[in-house]
């Protein structure tokens, strides 16, 4: 048997997750949701607004808060920022804050209006508070639901062009510009976006951006058939795309979040063009990106630990960022090769191409 060692981190924190609580309880529930987390090894998640009805009140936040209320992992609610996620007029992002907002984002949604936008990240900057940006210009993306590739060309798939990621992240950065808002990029996938954040970074602007876990390990370019846990929004890069998100992280350019979003399975078995977007991730992260980062790339464990740990924390209101002071510590053990078991996991759904690949990284609450 392989010999073992065990870390302990301060506690790992997912900004990306999706819990559909309230709205679609049969792919994950706040309790389900938080379960997976434990098992996944975080002491805090961000839940995403896009629940069914949008958390753009204050009433949607203490709705989640109270569901959370005895979970030995945190539930940090994020909030809209427009009024159900619309992008047509500015959400009450004073009350939100108030309420406990942990930033604000339309996630699933960009806010395509220049002004909302100029308006939003005005009123954010006041408040001391991060905006969260899903950085797909629909105008780019059209009907399209894969970046170009053998699969795409031989299935006649609509494609989604890099340039809706550059085009979009170039617009918010000109808003950071003028407004000095905190702005952070989600799930980035594309070279040019990471670029186009290095350079922000570089240039002093308040920045920050996110890789998720299916986007350090997959390219386009090696789905084999028509199967929909592969895809997402925004989709799987290129083999160049992967390799910049990479070296990225490794330059400490990016951190890490999940992007865990589950679906029932019959909203997943209509291939590429028919299925929903998204795939779970909570409770394989911390394997798969040890794995991408540590084993693939020689990221240090340290440096590692900290794009799960230090810098989320760069993204949160100083309220939710004071919340941490009381959560667990992250330990992991490294050493015995496991298999990842989607079908024992604790959340509801089983949406990622995940299961059978091995790691030796594990969260000691294990999966």
């Amino acid at each position: 048997m392989a010999e073992t060692v065990k870390m302990s981190f301060p506690g790992f924190v997912d900004v990306h997750v999706h819990f559909r609580d309230p709205g679609v309880p049969e792919a994950e529930t706040t309790a389900s949701g938080l379960e997976a987390a434990r098992r996944g090894g975080f002491a805090a998640v961000v839940t995403m607004p896009n629940t069914v009805p949008a958390c753009d009140s204050p009433r949607w936040i203490d709705y989640q808060l109270k569901a959370a209320r005895s979970a030995e992992t945190l539930l940090l609610p994020s909030a809209c920022i427009t009024k159900g996620r619309l992008g047509r007029e500015v959400a009450d992002l004073e009350a939100l804050a108030e309420a406990g907002a942990a930033f604000f984002t339309d996630d699933g949604s960009y806010v395509s209006d220049d002004r909302v936008m100029e308006e939003a990240m005005r009123r954010a900057a006041a408040l001391g508070m991060c905006i969260c940006e899903h950085a797909m210009d629909p105008k780019e993306v059209k009907d399209g639901v894969i970046r170009d590739c053998h699969l795409a060309r031989i299935n006649h798939l609509p494609v989604v062009p890099a340039s809706a990621e550059a085009v979009a992240i170039r617009r918010d950065l000109a808003v950071c510009r003028v407004t000095g808002c905190r702005l952070h990029i989600q799930h980035i996938s594309t070279a040019e976006g990471v670029a186009l954040v290095r350079d922000a970074q570089k240039e002093g602007l308040p920045v920050t951006a996110e890789a998720t876990p299916h986007h350090l390990l997959f390219s386009c370019e090696e789905i084999g058939c028509d199967d929909a846990n592969y895809k997402m929004a925004p989709p799987l890069g290129n083999g160049e795309d992967r390799a910049e998100l990479r070296r990225a992280v490794k330059d400490g350019v990016l951190m890490f979040a999940t992007d865990h979003a589950p679906h029932p399975a019959a909203k997943k078995s209509l291939g590429f063009a028919g299925s929903a977007n998204g795939i779970i991730g909570l409770e394989a992260a911390i394997p798969l990106t040890w794995m991408a980062m540590v084993e693939g790339e020689g990221m240090s464990p340290d440096a590692w630990a900290q794009a799960w740990w230090k810098m989320p924390r760069r993204i949160l209101s100083p309220r939710a960022a004071a919340r941490l002071d009381s959560a667990h510590e992250t330990a992991i053990e490294v050493g015995a090769r496991r298999v990842i078991e989607a079908a024992k996991f604790a959340s509801l759904s089983r949406n990622c191409p995940y299961g059978g690949m091995e790691s030796v990284c594990w969260p000691v609450f294990g999966i």
